[in-house]
């Protein structure tokens, strides 16, 4: 294992970094906005990410992406996670959907959603949590699809449905299989958002950021028996397949918002004087950023361990647990010590570190709070004692 960015990743790294830093970070403004300015900029760089190769390059080579192997993709990944529009401008935001997919779905649900995923044609959106049960217990899931003859009948009410609004469809786990244990009860099932039925009540806004985190009805909709995806009873199978290297892209995209935070702070020290001399040269500014760069560092070794440990074949359960709570940590300190040391500055839209600082915050929440995680991988290393083993470190 090596912090340093293996050599035949490096220049596409380096392409992906120089087109986040000059030209999708400059668009921000305008992509702020929304409406008809933003979606005309946001489609010229998808346009020009796909003229220089840099489009999908974490989908698989036979389904038109750029093909890279996941770890290397994982050292992409942290420099196109500068911006919050690095995914859409480059074309991985279906990422974790089109690996779902090109796993899971039948030929008929990969020529009508797979294809049209990777060129960037359609938009998906994923449905699994619910505002009347505690997403850190999916199993109380009430979401309902019943089979009437060739045909799937769904009736629930979802929210952090995100992307919904401009989605082509929606995979929704139900609960199909009601005298199963709870962990085989439920199914995925594609429904596309135009079904009858189907309402989105609002577009929820996070900490006042607009991001089509929709709440979405589903009354009597109905969708073909084929629309199932994969086998029934397998949709937690399914769900943690998607979630456990999505965590990893998060905390690698966490890792390029955190230097793009570093940056900014140690540039600023520099740039502000106070009381005749540089903050630079002020001990607790300096305690700042020793914090922040040992943070990230930490943080980064971590993602890459559990990065490295998913390539190999494991569920990595310990190693994803634990980074997606450090990661998600370190975001918001480094954000938030940045924050500091531009003051006032730094809590307007002057810096991007207002709307950094919110997306920081919301981290440590979405794909599981960190309690959750922090309960599962303390379990989890506790019962190999249990069993009479331990965990060492060093062999892992």
């Amino acid at each position: 294992m090596s912090f340093a960015v293996p050599g035949h990743v490096r220049p596409i790294r380096d392409a992906v970094r120089a087109f986040m830093t000059e030209r999708v970070e400059p668009a921000e403004e305008v992509l702020h906005e929304g409406g008809p300015r933003a979606a005309a900029t946001l489609a010229g760089l998808r346009d020009e990410a796909r003229k220089e190769g840099l489009w999908a390059l974490g989908h698989p080579r036979e389904l038109g992406g750029g093909g890279l192997p996941f770890l290397d993709y994982v050292y992409v990944n942290e420099v196109q996670g500068r911006s919050e529009y690095g995914q859409l401008a480059l074309g991985s935001f279906t990422l974790q959907d089109s690996l779902m997919l090109h796993e899971h779905a039948s030929p008929e649900q990969r020529e009508r959603y797979l294809e049209p995923l990777v060129r960037g044609d359609i938009s998906p959106s994923f449905a699994m949590t619910e505002p009347e049960a505690a997403g850190s217990d999916p199993t109380r899931i009430t979401t309902s699809a019943v089979l009437d003859g060739d045909t799937w009948v769904i009736n629930g009410h979802k929210w952090f449905t995100t992307g919904a609004s401009a989605a082509a469809y929606t995979t929704v786990m139900c609960r199909t299989e009601p005298d199963a244990p709870p962990h085989w009860a439920f199914s995925m099932i594609l429904v596309p958002t135009d079904t009858p039925g189907y309402t989105i009540v609002r577009e929820t806004p996070v900490l006042g950021l607009g991001g089509a985190h929709c709440e979405v009805r589903y009354e009597d909709v109905r969708v073909p028996a084929a629309n199932l995806l994969g086998e029934r009873g397998r949709g937690f199978v399914i769900a943690q397949q998607r979630l456990g290297p999505g965590r990893i892209f998060h905390c690698m995209r966490w890792l390029g918002q955190a230097q793009r935070a570093f940056d900014l702070m140690c540039r600023r020290l520099h740039a502000r004087t106070a009381s005749g001399e540089p903050l630079a040269a002020k001990q607790l500014m300096r305690q700042h950023v020793f914090d922040s760069y040992t943070e990230i560092q930490a943080a980064r070794l971590l993602t890459l361990q559990a990065a490295e440990a998913v390539d190999a074949g494991s569920q990595a359960r310990v190693e994803i647990g634990a980074i997606k709570v450090v990661g998600a940590r370190m975001l918001h300190n480094v954000i938030d010590r940045a924050v500091q040391v531009y003051g006032a500055a730094g809590l307007t839209p002057d810096t991007p570190l207002d709307r950094m600082y919110r997306h920081a915050r919301a981290a440590r929440v979405y794909d599981g709070p960190d309690e959750v995680h922090v309960d599962a991988v303390g379990r989890r290393l506790l019962g190999e004692y249990a069993a009479g083993g331990n965990w060492e470190f060093g062999l892992r």
